[in-house]
């Protein structure tokens, strides 16, 4: 999976597989598949203005995910 590098305090990269819906982030201190994520929210991640805010109330803790 290609991954975009993003300008964010805390995200340092996003990456998204549509047909698997596998959303990929690399955060500074590490990075997490997220699992069932449907394109419109992968949209709205790489158009939000902080991508950190989209993240905490739109990803976390909505899908299931794992470090790798």
């Amino acid at each position: 999976m290609n991954l975009i590098s993003v300008t964010s305090s805390n995200l340092r990269a996003v990456g998204y597989d549509p047909y698997s819906q596998v959303l990929r982030i690399a955060f500074r201190n590490g990075t997490y598949d997220y699992y069932g994520v449907p394109k419109n929210v992968y949209d709205g991640l790489m158009s939000a203005s902080s991508l950190g805010k989209y993240h905490d109330r739109f990803i976390k803790n909505q899908y299931r995910f794992s470090r790798i």
